[in-house]
């Protein structure tokens, strides 16, 4: 199990890298991009964050996100996004 050192710094800027699983190249397909859309709008009105960029390839993203003043917690908000989004494409 691969063990990773994480930065928390509230009200911080953090660049992350999402891969789909097995690298299954469907980001990029309009009805998959609409789900991903449809869940980074809905955590962001339940816990804000500020998306700096993002760059959406077939599997995998780059995004640059700004937390709110006083708060840090980008697991919470990456595990909200991640149900979310799976949620229909299992269904």
């Amino acid at each position: 199990m691969s063990w990773y050192r994480r930065l928390y710094v509230p009200g911080g800027t953090y660049f992350f890298t999402v891969v789909t699983y097995r690298r299954r190249p469907m980001l990029t397909e309009p009805p998959t991009r609409a789900l991903l859309r449809e869940a980074f709008c809905e955590i962001k009105r339940k816990w804000p964050f500020e998306i700096v960029a993002i760059a959406l390839l077939p599997n995998h993203l780059h995004t640059v996100w700004t937390l709110p003043a006083g708060d840090d917690n980008y697991s919470l908000r990456w595990r909200r996004i991640n149900a979310d989004f799976r949620g229909p494409l299992i269904q």
